[in-house]
């Protein structure tokens, strides 16, 4: 089964969005921050990243920078409630695949989801 993995340090946000993502037929998996992602083995069935841009200590932007750096294309998606045009930008610039606003609309992501091979 495909795995969507969801970084948000925000829980309640993190638990109504893997369930939302377990109902369309997807595991999930979600970390409190960046460096409780990075501490475990990425799955081998991982479908997407879904990242918040501003977290404590490693930001949504920092881990995309390193998992493009030590050589990890994932499909990333960023969802966020500090939508800056720089972040965007920066994101969507380094390989983003998606880039939306809290609060968003499902059935963008859905799209986004379904986009990916």
């Amino acid at each position: 089964m495909r795995t969507v993995c969801i970084v948000d340090d925000d829980i309640s946000f993190r638990e109504a969005l893997e369930g939302w993502v377990g109902s369309l037929g997807f595991a999930t998996q979600s970390f409190g921050s960046a460096e409780a992602f990075l501490a475990v083995e990425i799955p081998p069935t991982i479908h997407c990243l879904v990242l918040d841009v501003q977290m404590p200590a490693l930001s949504g932007l920092d881990l995309q920078a390193h998992l493009r750096a030590t050589g990890h294309a994932i499909p990333i998606v960023f969802i966020t409630s500090h939508s800056e045009p720089h972040h965007r930008t920066r994101a969507l610039d380094a390989g983003a695949i998606g880039f939306l606003s809290k609060p968003f609309d499902r059935d963008v992501l859905m799209e986004i989801f379904k986009s990916i091979a």
